[in-house]
């Protein structure tokens, strides 16, 4: 098993540890994710002392993700990662400096050694848990060792035969009963060692259906709310496979011995007949509980409208949701029929006053069959979508009365704290074996309006990080529990993550702590996350500012973001003049982002603010085309940029890699110049001595020079239409806001 997939498996509190470790060093961690195996298989401890070795390594890595490029777009895989991206990083950063690549891989992979180190040995106590490696040697080797018992058990019983010819037609009987006896003496030895195989079987299967299993499904719930744990089936499969195989075959060869026995009435071979049958017993309680656990669903229910928020689904609209069988023989091909239920043998549905029914527009049934992609064992439920079921009145009054001698009460619930769950049913039958097999989806939210999706998505993620085991509690929001703030702090930084590539660092986690958290036990309400203050609404807006204008900047850590007036404005009067910063607005809830800068005048520090730029506002003119055109006005109509430095002290220039407006004013093919927006804001601080003309222009890009001449020229001698289109002329209104943001 990789390194990285053993990390995945820890701890929240050892997975922030390795998340420290890739953002002290600035290296993405999810290149580190989609080439683990590849990064392991380096030497980077000799190649950090090496640039040859380090230049090869680099080199390695290019190839990989070129081609890894190649094939997403030959496939058309629009939702993958991306491998141009993860490849311009790297050149970007080290095409250069190739050691500097290998020093810091090295330093991460030895720390990430540490921590699983950590980890196992704070574990310890608790017992060793199953490494993947290991149970399939073991098994391999059980299953070698029991097809030799079967072989043996089978010469025998032919030899068995044989003798018994003889022994009817030849006068020797007593050397005949001495070879029945011998017989019987080894076929004993045979079955003891079938029980010692069966002993580390079943031991396998408390494993897999008490521990391995139950930490995939905690893996997959934290994966639905965004953390980037890796939720593959395949070492669960493997294991669930083959143990089945070594039952199956425990059993059938259990039942052939049991059939051979009886053909031989006697005293002597009586005796074995109920050893066998416990045997079979003991071997079949433990198939059984294999298999009724090995129903799962891979693919919780999820929306082709919110791909990044399963869970949420919305009346009427069509959804996604499939199930794997994890026993992948080929006898189960084709075997089971699996049909969904929507809310069965929930008891909220009957003791609950106004809790919603709903119920699938058709009957859904399919049959599990071979996925040609994974090779398993899959129903995949597509265009599935929910209806609300209305109860007659007579329905209701006998509900009622149903309620009110249970001592049930109108449900405090709103539709966006209504849980329900879609469970999956099949009838397995085979071999003489038959019994229910059942497999739950994770809580789902169910909701009538787009508006509620952000609501939706607050109750989602507090069910999945409250939740211990499988899914129950329905009414958890009737009371609901308080998250720890450690809880709280993972959700939030992996919304971060998807959104725009990056995790919360951990000042923007101890700003986002101080508005959170109250008390001095670390605990957040659920009424003050999302119900009554509802601090979600206003970190969604912002997540949603960010997947849509500003997923690079945030990527690439440009933005401070979390961060309040008074402590950026700590932050700027201790640097250069012209240092800014960009932080979001607090007093926008829909998501707001805005830039502080300092100014130095006359022996005063002034730190400004612009009024927050809103989405609407970033659709026609990208975040860093404003800040490279932003201008401040004083008097006599002189312009000049008060935007110098990225704080700490980053050249303003940075931005330039991401200007996707800012073009040349070249005629276009109609013969219009194109027009492009340039804010402009009144000085709130006049300069102790009027600029030249190289200070005007001191800061300005140089292929933006005749530009600016452009639009000044157009001021002075157009005040009334600065723009050739009234729509432009408001687009261009002076900023004189410097308001609370």
């Amino acid at each position: 098993m990789a390194q990285w997939q053993q990390l995945q498996r820890l701890d929240p509190a050892s997975l922030t540890r390795v998340n420290q470790v890739y953002e002290e060093r600035q290296f993405p961690r999810e290149i580190r994710h989609y080439l683990c195996v590849l990064l392991e298989g380096q030497d980077w401890d000799a190649a950090a002392v090496d640039v040859n070795k380090a230049s090869a390594c680099l080199h390695v890595l290019l190839v990989y993700l070129e081609e890894e490029w190649s094939r997403s777009v030959q496939a058309n895989i629009l939702d993958g990662p991306n491998f141009q991206l993860m490849k311009d990083y790297l050149l970007k950063h080290f095409k250069d400096e190739p050691l500097n690549l290998a020093v810091t891989l090295s330093e991460c992979l030895k720390e990430e050694k540490k921590i699983l180190t950590s980890a196992s040995e704070s574990q310890s106590s608790n017992g060793s848990q199953m490494e993947g490696l290991d149970l399939e040697v073991k098994i391999e080797m059980k299953l070698l060792e029991l097809q030799k018992t079967i072989d043996a058990i089978k010469k025998n019983w032919q030899s068995q035969e044989e003798h018994n010819g003889l022994a009817q037609s030849c006068p020797f009987m007593d050397g005949a009963c001495l070879r029945r006896t011998n017989f019987i003496t080894k076929t004993k030895v045979m079955l003891q060692q079938i029980v010692n195989i069966l002993n580390p079987a079943q031991q396998m299967v408390a494993t897999l259906t008490e521990v391995e299993l139950p930490e995939w499904k905690c893996r997959q719930r934290m994966a639905c709310v965004g953390s980037p744990v890796d939720t593959s089936l395949d070492h669960l499969q493997k294991w669930f496979t083959t143990v089945a195989h070594v039952l199956l075959r425990v059993r059938e060869q259990l039942q052939e011995l049991q059939d051979q026995n009886q053909k031989y009435n006697s005293t002597d071979t009586s005796s074995l007949s109920g050893t066998i049958a416990e045997i079979e017993r003991s071997t079949l309680l433990s198939l059984t509980k294999l298999l009724a656990h090995a129903l799962v669903v891979e693919k919780q229910p999820v929306m082709s409208s919110l791909p990044h928020r399963p869970q949420v689904l919305k009346m009427g609209v069509r959804f996604t949701v499939a199930v794997r069988f994890l026993a992948n023989l080929p006898e189960f091909k084709c075997l089971l029929k699996v049909k969904p239920v929507f809310d069965k043998d929930v008891e909220e549905a009957k003791t609950v006053k106004g809790f919603r029914h709903f119920v699938f527009n058709e009957d859904y049934c399919r049959v599990l069959d071979v996925d040609e992609s994974s090779g398993g064992l899959v129903a995949e439920f597509g265009q599935m979508s929910l209806n609300q079921r209305l109860k007659a009145k007579r329905s209701h009054e006998s509900l009622n009365q149903k309620q009110k001698a249970k001592g049930s009460s109108e449900s405090p619930l709103t539709v966006t704290e209504e849980l329900h769950i879609i469970k999956f049913v099949t009838e397995f039958q085979h071999a003489g074996m038959k019994f229910d097999i059942e497999a739950s989806s994770l809580p789902l939210v169910v909701i009538s309006s787009t508006n509620q999706v952000v609501s939706a998505w607050a109750s989602v993620m507090w069910c999945n990080m409250v939740s211990i085991g499988e899914p129950g509690n329905l009414s958890l929001f009737a009371d609901p529990p308080p998250l720890t703030w450690q809880q709280l702090s993972h959700v939030l930084s992996w919304q971060f993550l998807r959104a725009g590539q990056r995790e919360l660092d951990q000042n923007q986690l101890s700003y986002l702590r101080d508005k959170l958290v109250d008390g001095p036990d670390d605990l957040v309400p659920w009424s003050k996350f999302s119900k009554n203050e509802n601090a979600w609404i206003w970190i969604d807006g912002i997540l949603d500012l960010i997947e849509k204008h500003l997923a690079d900047l945030w990527r690439d850590g440009l933005i401070m973001g979390f961060v309040s007036r008074k402590k950026s404005e700590d932050l700027l009067q201790e640097k250069a003049s012209g240092t800014f910063l960009l932080r979001f607005s607090e007093s926008n809830k829909e998501g707001a982002i805005t830039f502080s800068w300092v100014e130095h005048s006359n022996g005063d520090i002034h730190v400004h603010a612009v009024a927050p730029y809103i989405k609407k506002e970033l659709v026609n003119t990208s975040l860093p085309d404003i800040i490279n055109t932003y201008s401040l006005r004083a008097e006599g109509n002189r312009y000049w940029n008060p935007l110098i430095y990225l704080y700490p002290d980053i050249s303003k220039d940075v931005f330039g890699h991401y200007n996707n407006t800012l073009k040349k004013s070249t005629p276009e093919k109609d013969g219009y110049i194109p027009k492009r927006r340039m804010d402009v804001s009144l000085s709130p601080t006049p300069p102790p001595s009027p600029p030249t003309d190289m200070d005007v222009y001191l800061n300005t890009p140089l292929e933006d020079f005749q530009l600016y001449q452009e639009v000044i020229r157009d001021l002075l001698n157009s005040p009334e239409d600065i723009w050739t289109s009234s729509g432009h002329q408001e687009m261009m209104q002076t900023q004189n806001d410097f308001r609370l943001c």
